[in-house]
C-alpha cells in the first residue's frame, strides 16, 4: 500500500495549490481528481472558459460599437462562433496541461478516480474500470469544491434548461436566454451572449443584483448593462419553468405579486452553487457536515477529525478560486508546523462583466449595521484622462474610511480594469493604510488607478480632478 504524508482530494485551484504548497514543505504528497484532467470547475467549466468567452466577446463588441469612433473601419464583421469556443477550449486544455506539468516539477503523485473514505486514515480510489486502490493518509485535505445549485421544481434538461457548465459550450448564439438569478454567474455569462447579439433577460429575486456587494456597485452596474441592452427583472420570484424541444418558458411573480411570463430559447439557471461532497463516504472518517451541505472546520482547516482538512467551496464562506487557493496554503503551512493566518476581510470580490466590478472589505451597509462611523470619498471613472482616451468612462471608486483613525474599511469600484486594481486596494488595507496614506503615493498618469488615489482624496473633499 502506498502511504503519503499529505493526500489532496481535489485538483482545483485549493486542491492542486495545497498539493504544491504541501510538497515545497517537504511531504510526501498525493493528488486525486475524478476527472480526466486537473484543474477542477475553475480550469474547466468555470473561471477560465468564462474568461475567455468574455474576453472574446468583449473584443466583438468593441468591434461593433467602438472600433469606427476610434478610426478603424471594418466591413462585413461576424461571430465565428464555433471558432470562439475551440479558442476556449484550447485555453483550458493549456492552463490544464501546466497544472499537469506543475504536480510532476514537484513530484506530486496524480491518481485518476473517485476518492472515498475507508477510514480516517485510508483512501480509496476507484478508476473508470471500477478497479479499487487503497492509499494511506497521514493528513487528507479535502478540496472537493462544488456544482451549480438549483430550484426544486427546475428539472434541468442541460439542452435548453441549462447551467454555466452547458452554456460555456453551446452550439449556437441563443435568441433569447432567459437568465435565472443575477449573481456574478449569471451576469458575466449573460454579458458574453448580450454582446454576440442574443437577447437576454435577467430575473433576480432579491431588489437589487449582485445582491452581497456594495448597492452603489448594484446599481451603476445594473444602469451600465441596461445600456448594453440587458433587460433586468429584479424582485422577481420564479415559479415554473417548462420546455418543449425549442423553446423554454419561464413563469414569475413580479414585485407585486402577479404572475408574468417569459419566452425564450434557453434559460440559464445560476442560483448559486452547492458543495460538493458526494461519494467521499465522510461518514467512514467520521467527518461532520452541517445542515447547508458545508464541511465544519475549525481556524486552521481542520475538520471534526483532526488530520483531515477541508478548504474551499466544500466549506462555509465565499465561493471564490483565490480564497480556495489561501486555504490550500494555510492548510499546507499548518500541516508543516507553520502558524499562517487569512484575513477573509481583504479576499477581495470581483465580477468580470464590462464594466468590471472589484471590492474588498466592507460596505456601507455592513458599517452601517456595525455602528462604525465613517467617511466616503468617491470619483467617477469618467474624469480621468485614461478613461476618455479608451472610451471605458463608466463607473467610479467609491472608498470606505474610518471617520476616526481615516483606516480605510472598504473599497467598491466598477470601471474598466477594475479586477486588476483591486490589489492596490488589498495591499493598502493589509497594512492597515488610511486613506491620506493612497492620497499621498504618487501614481502614474494617465492611468485607471488614479481613480484609487483621487477616491482617497476626496474622503477628505479634496479631490484635484472633480
Amino acid at each position: 500500500m502506498k502511504s503519503y504524508d499529505v493526500v489532496v482530494i481535489g485538483s482545483g485551484p485549493g486542491g492542486y495549490v495545497a498539493a504544491i504548497r504541501c510538497a515545497q514543505l517537504g511531504l510526501k504528497t498525493a493528488i486525486i481528481e475524478k476527472y480526466l484532467t486537473l484543474g477542477g470547475t475553475c480550469l474547466n467549466v468555470g473561471c477560465i472558459p468564462s474568461k475567455a468567452l468574455l474576453d472574446s466577446s468583449h473584443h466583438y463588441h468593441d468591434a461593433v460599437h467602438h472600433f469606427e469612433k476610434h478610426g478603424i473601419d471594418i466591413d462585413g464583421l461576424k461571430v465565428n462562433f464555433k471558432q470562439m469556443i475551440e479558442r476556449k477550449d484550447e485555453v483550458v486544455a493549456q492552463t490544464s496541461g501546466g497544472i499537469n506539468f506543475l504536480m510532476d516539477k514537484n513530484k506530486v503523485d496524480t491518481f485518476e478516480g473517485i476518492a472515498s473514505f475507508k477510514d480516517a486514515k485510508h483512501i480509496n480510489i476507484t478508476n473508470a474500470k471500477q478497479q479499487v486502490e487503497t492509499i494511506e493518509a497521514k493528513q487528507t485535505i479535502i478540496a472537493t469544491g462544488s456544482k451549480p445549485s438549483s430550484l426544486p421544481f427546475i428539472k434541468l434538461d442541460k439542452k435548453r434548461i441549462i447551467t454555466s457548465t452547458e452554456a460555456l459550450s453551446l452550439k449556437e448564439i441563443p435568441k433569447h436566454m432567459i437568465v435565472i438569478g443575477g449573481g456574478v454567474i449569471g451576469l458575466e455569462l449573460g454579458s458574453v451572449y448580450k454582446r454576440l447579439g442574443a437577447e437576454v433577460s435577467v430575473l433576480e429575486f432579491m431588489p437589487k443584483i449582485i445582491p452581497a456587494m456594495d448597492d452603489m456597485l448594484a446599481r451603476e452596474l445594473q444602469k451600465a448593462l441596461k445600456k448594453q441592452g440587458v433587460k433586468f427583472f429584479t424582485g422577481h420570484k420564479v415559479t415554473s419553468v417548462k420546455t418543449t424541444t425549442k423553446e423554454v418558458t419561464v413563469t414569475a411573480d413580479d414585485k407585486k405579486g402577479n404572475p408574468v411570463t417569459f419566452t425564450g430559447d434557453y434559460c440559464l439557471v445560476s442560483v448559486g452553487r452547492r458543495p460538493y461532497t458526494d461519494g467521499l463516504a465522510l461518514e467512514n472518517a467520521g467527518v461532520k457536515v452541517n445542515q447547508n451541505g458545508q464541511i465544519d472546520t475549525n481556524d486552521h482547516l481542520q475538520t471534526s477529525i483532526s488530520n483531515i482538512y477541508a478548504i474551499g467551496d466544500v466549506i462555509k464562506g465565499a465561493m471564490l478560486a483565490h480564497k480556495a487557493e489561501e486555504e490550500g496554503t494555510l492548510a499546507a503551512e499548518f500541516i508543516a508546523g507553520q502558524k499562517p493566518h487569512i484575513d477573509y476581510n481583504l479576499i477581495p470580490g470581483v465580477v468580470y462583466t464590462w464594466p468590471e466590478v472589484a471590492a474588498v472589505g466592507k460596505t456601507e451597509a455592513e458599517l452601517k449595521e456595525s455602528g462604525i462611523d465613517y467617511k466616503v470619498g468617491a470619483f467617477p471613472m469618467r474624469a480621468l484622462g485614461r478613461a476618455r482616451a479608451s472610451m471605458d468612462i463608466e463607473g467610479q471608486v467609491k472608498v470606505l474610511a474610518d471617520a476616526k483613525t481615516d483606516q480605510i474599511l472598504g473599497v467598491h469600484m466598477i470601471g474598466a480594469r477594475a479586477a486588476d486594481m483591486i490589489a492596490e486596494a488589498v495591499v493598502a488595507m493589509e497594512f492597515r493604510a488610511s486613506s491620506e496614506d493612497v492620497a499621498r503615493i504618487s501614481h502614474a498618469h494617465p492611468t485607471f488607478t488614479e481613480a484609487i488615489k483621487e477616491a482617497c482624496l476626496a474622503v477628505d473633499g479634496r479631490a484635484i480632478h472633480s
